[in-house]
């Protein structure tokens, strides 16, 4: 059996989508709607989908605060490449990259609220 996708609601899909194209090379498949669906696959074939809040039937619009998505790359110079491009960006990161839980990695929150791990096993 294969994971298909994974659909995180988000109050701003258009942003949500770039951020997503811009720094971890989804590309965008499909949208639909005015803001309300995006469809993005990365290079691996992983599916990400990004869905208005607005479409929540049952009004909740919150991530318990250890849910998250993790990348992880090869090496430790790509995660510390990854970390200073988000922050030449711009982008609110917290912790620089450091060993944490056996990986090296670091976290940082997405538009949306989507707490992503950028890591690596490598020693």
């Amino acid at each position: 059996m294969q994971i298909n996708h994974l659909n995180f609601p988000v109050p701003d899909v258009m942003e949500t989508k770039s951020f997503f194209e811009k720094h971890f090379d989804f590309t965008c498949r499909e949208v639909k709607g005015d803001n309300v669906l995006a469809i993005l696959e990365n290079g691996e074939g992983f599916v990400l989908t990004l869905m208005s809040m607005n479409l929540n039937k049952n009004g909740n619009s919150t991530y318990p605060d250890a849910f998250h998505m993790g990348f992880l790359v090869n090496n430790r110079d790509t995660v510390r490449s990854i970390w200073q491009s988000l922050h030449n960006d711009g982008i609110v990161l917290g912790q620089e990259p450091h060993n944490m839980r056996g990986v090296f990695g670091f976290y940082l929150h997405a538009p949306g609220n989507i707490l992503i791990e950028v890591s690596t096993v490598d020693k």
